[in-house]
This record gives structure tokens, sequence and C-alpha cells, in this order.
């Protein structure tokens, strides 16, 4: 296991010299986030990021994300030369010393919750989705928690009406589309794409979801099969759709060598629909079994790249929701141990 940490370039609120102070922490998770979806990256910006890592003792070896566009997952014609600047952006990645790429193929919000700051019993505060809330929001006009309204109401609802003509057939069709594209990129440079699941794993405005299960994700890697095709296990995101078995899923990915990357965090469920919220890593008191989970993947041959999730804010803290320090360094120390005595008791 390779453990990093989430790391938003120099306007990040948390220093690096902090994140270098959280024990086994190797490398930042981090991406170039002055450019948007379908534009060119620069070397320079890059290699700024790896050299100020270096400096701290850390490695940037895992970026999230290069964005995809929604041209390229509607399909048209500006999608294909958006396809050409991914692989190009692939190979700056990989020449900065990156083995890892997380991605994701959600159309319009790649995450959805209904409030930033719920506040738990134990006096700390976190992300959470309410289903009661969310049918009480208007899609046409829009104000969503945390959401950066990088759109303006016209061009939303613009994008929201060519997806209405979007099937869940034809957006798979895009995302194989383009991983068949990008894929000789990938094996060329020795370069791993993991798709992140859907967040949360069901449709949302009526806009379609295609990585939100274990069929799907079966689906996808019979679709394209080079092992470059990846996933990104996510705890949190596949574990919020009640169905999903993520110890099992776990288990069965890791042997199948498609996991090279997990977010590692753990969810409350609240009531009979699908509401939750985020709670601390550990499994005492919230609805995943962690350590069952860090035990699949480590029996199942699983070496990759794994990272603390969101995190409450705890300790007076006012920072970003789900990106604070404290509450995802006390992740680390937890991941740090399921992973020490998952990997022991396999050596007995």
């Amino acid at each position: 296991m390779k453990l990093g940490f989430r790391w938003y370039g120099e306007n990040d609120s948390i220093p690096l010299t902090y994140i270098r102070e959280i024990p086994n922490v190797s490398t930042v998770v981090t991406s170039v986030y002055s450019y948007k979806p379908g534009e060119k990256w620069d070397k320079e910006s890059l290699e700024r990021l790896k050299a100020l890592a270096k400096e701290k003792g850390l490695a940037m070896e895992v970026i999230e994300s290069i964005p995809v566009s929604e041209e390229i997952k509607l399909g048209t014609e500006l999608g294909e030369k958006h396809i050409e600047v991914f692989k190009h952006n692939l190979r700056l990645c990989a020449e900065a010393g990156v083995k890892v790429v997380c991605y994701n193929f959600m159309p319009v919000f790649d995450w959805l919750r209904t409030t930033m700051h719920h506040q738990n019993e134990d006096g700390s505060n976190s992300l959470a989705y309410s289903y009661e809330d969310f049918l009480k929001v208007d899609p046409k006009n829009l104000h969503l928690p945390g959401w950066d309204e990088s759109y303006g109401p016209e061009e939303l609802q613009g994008l929201l009406e060519k997806y209405s003509k979007v099937s869940h057939e034809q957006l798979f069709a895009n995302l194989v589309h383009f991983l068949k594209e990008i894929m000789p990129v990938c094996e060329e440079c020795d370069i791993k794409m993991a798709i992140h699941p859907d967040d949360p794993p069901w449709d949302v405005f009526g806009l379609p979801r295609i990585v939100s299960n274990e069929e799907d994700l079966d689906r996808l890697f019979e679709a394209v099969p080079s092992l470059y095709n990846g996933l990104t296990l996510c705890t949190g995101s596949f574990g919020a759709g009640r169905k999903n078995n993520v110890i099992h899923m776990a288990e069965k990915y890791a042997k199948l060598g498609r996991i090279h990357f997990a977010h590692l965090r753990n969810i409350l469920f609240v009531g009979d629909k699908d509401s939750f919220v985020e709670m601390g890593h550990c499994s005492k008191g919230a609805s995943l079994d962690m350590a069952a989970i860090v035990t699949a993947l480590v029996e199942n041959g699983f070496d990759g790249y794994v990272r603390p999730d969101h995190g409450r804010n705890i300790f007076g803290e006012d920072g970003k929701p789900g990106y604070g320090l404290y509450d995802r360094a006390l992740g680390c120390a937890y991941i740090n141990g399921l992973f020490e005595m998952a990997e022991k008791e396999l050596k007995k």
C-alpha cells in the first residue's frame, strides 16, 4: 500500500510541511487546477508541483484528476479534439512520473450533497445527503451546497437539455470510445486510469449514471479489457448504494488487478431512503466495515495507492468541507493500522 494525501496545490490551506508529518504518507494526490476541461496542460505546471512536493520529501504519483470534458461525455465532434488533448495531458503526466490518473465520467455534477455542515452528535460537522432535502431542489434554479456554479444558469440548462437526449447506453458507449482511444497511450506510457464511481451512485436530475455498481464495472472491464483500464475504489461512493457489497467488490476487483487507487472513508445510513452522513473513518458508529474492506484488498493482492477521503471538521477547524487536516490525518493513522495488521496476518 502506498499512502497519499489530497493536496490542492499552492492555494491549499494545508501546507506540504503538515502533510509530510503524517506517518507513512509518501505521495501527494493533486492536479493542475489552472486549466478548464479540454485544455492542454503545460509541462512547467506539473514539474513545479512535483518539485514542491519533492522538496518536502513527497512524491507526486497520482493525479486527481485530468477532467473529462462534457463534450467527450456527450460524444460531440469537439469531444474528439478534447480526447487528443487528454492524450497530450496523459503524456505530460507520465513524463512527470505520475503512475495513476483518477477521473470520472459523471455528467455535469461530479458529486452531490445536500449539506456541507451536518452537525454530528459528537460536535463535529460533515458532508451529508438527505433524500427529503434533495426532493426540494429545483433543477431549473440550482443552488447546490459546495457546487462552484461554474456554469451560468443558461449554460447549465443547455447542458441538462443536451443530456436529456443521452441514454445510459449512449453515455456508456461514449465512455468506452474514450477509453479505447486513450488506452494505447496509457500502455505506451505505463500510466493507469482509475475511474471514480458515481457519487452518489444513482441518477440525479435525470442525468444518467453508469459507474454505480458491480454490474456496471463488469460491463466496463469486459468492453475495455486492458488492465490499464481500472478503478478507484471509493468506499463512500459505492457504499452509499445500499445494495452494493463493498467488501465483495474490494475482493473481486483486487483479485482481477483492477483497483489502482482507493479512497477510504465511512458513511452512516440515515432512515430507509437514500440518505447518509459522512462519518469518521473507523467502522464503529458507521455503516461500512472498513477492517473487512482493507482485509479483502490485502488478501487479494492490492498494493496500489490509497488516500483517506472526506473527513469531518473537528477540533474547531473551519476547513474546506471534507478536506480539513485533522480528521483526514486521523484517517491516515487508522488506514495505516488496518493495512499493517492485515499484511501481518497474511504473512502468518
